[in-house]
Order: C-alpha cells, then sequence, then structure tokens
C-alpha cells in the first residue's frame, strides 16, 4: 500500500515528507557513527594511542551493528518505524557523549563499540519508505533514502575537522564529536512528532512471530542457518583481533569465552528457527505465501562487497590519502569525502535505473563496474596527481553505491511484512564485510586491501547469475484473515 500522487522531491507533504525526514534520521545515524574518521589523527594524539589501537577503534566501530541490524529490524517489523527510529537515535547519543568524554583507549573501544548500534538505523528507513511508495518508485526513493542519508559520512568528514579547530585546543574534537550527539537527541522528538508507519487507512502488516525469519521451504529452512554463519564469524574473527593474538586488549580466557558464548547464541537461534519454521516439514507453505530465500542470500552476498567496502574505504581513506599523499588532516578528509560525497546522487541512480530497466540486469553491471572500480584503487600510489586519484575514488563509488541503491529496491520485493528483518540481515551483511575488509587492512598494504575488495564482487556477480527478477505480486494476509495482493512488478 502507498500514498497516491506524484513524485515531486521538492514538496513536503505526504509520502515526500515521509521520504525526507526519513533520508534526514539516517543522515545523523551515518554523522554520528561517522564522526570519528575525520578526527582520527586527533583522538591519535590526544590519548596517546598507537596506529594499531586506532585500526582497532575502526572495526569496533562497525561490528556491533551485525547483530544490531538483525535485531532493530525485528522490532521495525513488529513495533512499526516511527517507535524504533526514534528511541535509537534518543539512546545512541548516550554512547557518543561518552566518547567525547573518553580518557583512555579502553573508554574510546567501549563507546565506540556501543555506537555501532547507530548503524542499523537505516534498516528501519527500508521498512518505512516501503509502506509509503509503490513499486515503480520504490527504487528511486529507497535510492534517494539510502543516498541521502549515507552522505552524513560525508558531511562528517567535511564539516567536524573545522568544528574541532574553532572550539581549538587538544580537546576541539571533544566538542565535535559531542555537538553530533545533540543532534541526534534532539532529532529523536522531531521525527516521533512528524512521522506515521503508514499512510491513512493502509494496513501495516507483521510477521506472524518475532523470533526468527520465517522461510517457505526445507531447502530455505537449511540455507537461513548457512547464511547466518558469516556474522557469528565476523564476530569471532574480531574477538581474534583483540586477542592476545591481535592487539592484545582481551586475554586468552576472555576471548576463549567469547567464541563459546557466539557458539551457544547461534545454537539458540537455530532453536529459535526451528520453533518458527517447522511447519515446513509437516507440510507445503500454500503457493500464494512462498518466496525464495535464496533470493535473499544472494542480496546479503552484494551488500557485503558493496556496503561492506564503503564502510571499510569511508573509514580508512581520510588516513590513506593522508599517507600516500602526506596531506594535512582537514586536507586529507576533505579530499577523501569525495568518495562518500558520490552517494547523493550514485544511490538514486541506482534504484532509478533498478525501476526503469529491471533489478537484476543492473545489479549485474553495477556489480562488473564495482570489481573493476577497486581494481583501479588498488593501483593509486604516491606518484599519481592528488586529482587523479581522487577522480579515481569518485568512479569507484558510483558503483558501490548504485549498486547498494539496486540492492535496496529489490529488498522490500521479497516478502512485505519481513522487510524489516530481510533489510536487516542484508544490512548486516554490509557489516560483515566491514569487519572483514578491516580486518585484512590491518595485516595487508593499502593495493593488497582494494585488490581483496575487487575479488569478493567478481564472487557477488557468478552468486547473482543465480538470482531471480521480482515479478507479479506477493501476498499478505490482513488481520481479518483477507489476504491482500502487492504489485512487485509490472504485469
Amino acid at each position: 500500500m502507498s500514498e497516491t500522487g506524484k513524485f515531486n522531491i521538492f514538496s513536503f507533504k505526504g509520502k515526500m515528507k515521509i521520504l525526507h525526514l526519513s533520508w534526514f534520521a539516517f543522515f545523523i545515524t551515518f554523522f554520528v557513527w561517522f564522526n570519528f574518521a575525520p578526527l582520527l589523527q586527533s583522538v591519535k594524539s590526544s590519548l596517546g594511542l598507537t596506529t594499531a589501537e586506532i585500526k582497532t577503534l575502526l572495526i569496533l566501530n562497525v561490528a556491533f551493528t551485525i547483530p544490531a541490524r538483525v535485531v532493530i529490524g525485528m522490532l521495525t517489523d513488529k513495533y512499526g518505524p516511527r517507535l524504533v527510529y526514534s528511541a535509537l537515535l534518543a539512546v545512541c547519543s548516550i554512547p557518543c557523549f561518552v566518547f567525547a568524554l573518553a580518557d583512555s583507549f579502553v573508554q574510546a573501544a567501549i563507546a565506540r563499540f556501543a555506537l555501532g548500534f547507530i548503524g542499523a538505523g537505516f534498516v528501519v528507513g527500508i521498512r518505512l519508505v516501503s509502506e509509503w511508495f509503490p513499486h515503480n518508485e520504490l527504487g528511486t526513493a529507497e535510492g534517494i533514502y539510502g543516498g541521502w542519508g549515507n552522505f552524513g559520512s560525508a558531511a562528517a568528514a567535511f564539516t567536524l575537522p573545522t568544528v574541532a579547530i574553532m572550539f581549538g585546543g587538544e580537546d576541539g574534537w571533544r566538542y565535535a564529536m559531542a555537538i553530533t550527539g545533540v543532534m541526534s537527541l534532539l532529532f529523536s522528538f522531531v521525527f516521533y512528532a512528524n512521522v506515521t508507519d503508514t499512510p491513512k487507512g493502509a494496513t501495516y502488516f507483521k510477521p506472524k512471530q518475532l523470533g526468527a525469519m520465517e522461510v517457505t521451504s526445507k531447502g530455505d529452512f537449511f540455507l537461513l542457518l548457512f547464511m547466518k554463519l558469516p556474522m557469528y564469524g565476523a564476530l569471532a574473527l574480531l574477538a581474534w583481533k583483540l586477542s592476545p593474538s591481535g592487539i592484545g586488549m582481551l586475554g586468552d580466557d576472555t576471548v576463549m569465552g567469547t567464541y563459546v558464548v557466539l557458539a551457544l547464541i547461534y545454537c539458540y537461534e537455530v532453536l529459535q528457527v526451528w520453533r518458527v519454521n517447522k511447519n515446513v516439514f509437516e507440510k507445503p507453505v500454500p503457493e500464494v505465501h512462498r518466496y525464495k530465500f535464496k533470493q535473499v542470500a544472494v542480496l546479503n552476498v552484494l551488500y557485503f562487497a558493496t556496503f561492506g567496502s564503503e564502510l571499510a574505504v569511508v573509514s580508512m581513506l581520510p588516513l590513506f590519502f593522508s599517507e600516500t599523499f602526506e596531506l594535512t588532516p582537514v586536507m586529507a578528509g576533505m579530499v577523501a569525502s569525495a568518495y562518500a560525497f558520490m552517494n547523493l546522487m550514485s544511490r538514486p541512480g541506482g534504484g532509478w535505473i533498478s525501476d526503469k530497466f529491471g533489478r537484476k540486469p543492473t545489479l549485474l553491471i553495477l556489480t562488473a563496474g564495482l570489481a573493476a572500480g577497486y581494481f583501479l584503487m588498488g593501483q593509486v600510489d604516491s606518484s599519481w596527481p592528488v586529482w587523479l586519484a581522487v577522480v579515481a575514488a569518485m568512479a569507484c563509488s558510483f558503483f558501490v553505491q548504485s549498486g547498494e541503491g539496486a540492492v535496496f529496491a529489490t529488498v522490500p520485493l521479497i516478502k512485505r511484512r519481513m522487510t524489516g528483518q530481510i533489510a536487516g540481515m542484508t544490512g548486516a551483511y554490509g557489516n560483515v564485510g566491514a569487519v572483514c575488509y578491516l580486518t585484512i587492512l590491518s595485516v595487508v598494504d593499502y593495493s593488497t586491501f582494494f585488490y581483496v575488495i575487487a575479488a569478493t564482487a567478481v564472487i557477488g556477480f557468478i552468486t547473482l547469475l543465480m538470482m531471480e527478477e521480482p515479478k507479479g505480486q506477493i501476498a499478505e494476509v490482513n488481520e481479518d484473515g483477507s489476504i491482500m495482493m502487492i504489485d512487485v512488478a509490472n504485469r
């Protein structure tokens, strides 16, 4: 269900009001989440951190978002985007303030880990926008939501070093960080006061059970369990990074305990998946209610390569330009923001192209461009002119962010009542990618880092060949038992 009316980006009424409030909420989450990257050098010198500790903070910054996106996706489907997004913005202002007041690596690490939760905000808006826009506008709307919101990381890179300098002194970065927390807290009230979950008279479809994602076949049951493993693997990888074998923040006993806890949580998840889906082993799900989890799995892999690489690259690019071309921190931050700057047009463009020419063909072309773009980035060194390196980064980011837009043009078309959960899992895979890529970065040089991302994009392209284009309609059950058919493609 969606509100009628033209798609007028300059309007602030009806569905367009919801779109603008949603992308700005997402913008603030990214502004807060990546308030750290452009101030790396200041934080490093102020707290007396080593390069290894700084790289660990970068990994911690994206790690907690893995489980957070899954949890927030479920809560969004159950309680609605208005309440969940507002609460998330308010609660996540707290670790932002804690980081601004940190005076040791351990305090900074705990705050950065907790701040990863705000990265789950993206999932909430995906469900909200899908409630307000029809299928033929959905890719464009989700692209604007994701792209303009994602620009928060570039805005942070542009503005926060200057804000820190304005306050001056060794603590300038602390004031800059605190301001982002205030923004998040204030906008939580604005969002709650001005948003509704659906247009007037529309039904907000909820999942039958909250404990786990529903599947509709035996094969999908086992595929779901398999696709959960990389999320736990990424968290185990983080624990290893913090072990004595890595930077030594955690002891061997603590790390082993972490591995055991992750294994137990996975076993619990298996039981939850069985509890929610055991009916598929008892009798076939009627054809009208089926969906193919394979679609979700393919989108997970693609988002691992697209958003996973963007998170990693946005985190390390200021440092890359600073070290490669010997730029000042402020200049390096501004130059590096060119990568994220492309979000303003690339992600909406990817969604728009998907609306016009189909989801799968668009994803195939963009994934191929992604692989080529990162291969080109691997060639950049100090012999390049800075302007040419910036052009290469922007060209690469076009395919990365357009690919993200195309992925989330497809997510809401799989099963409406589970859009939050599907978006949560796919979004979590982006963070799995970020943890993996940043961990790789901590042990290899910059060129190898970019080549590894290019290789995973090739794997994504091969996986994409198995995906089927969304078509026809999906069925959802109203509270009175009647069935509503929702268009997902032109018939």
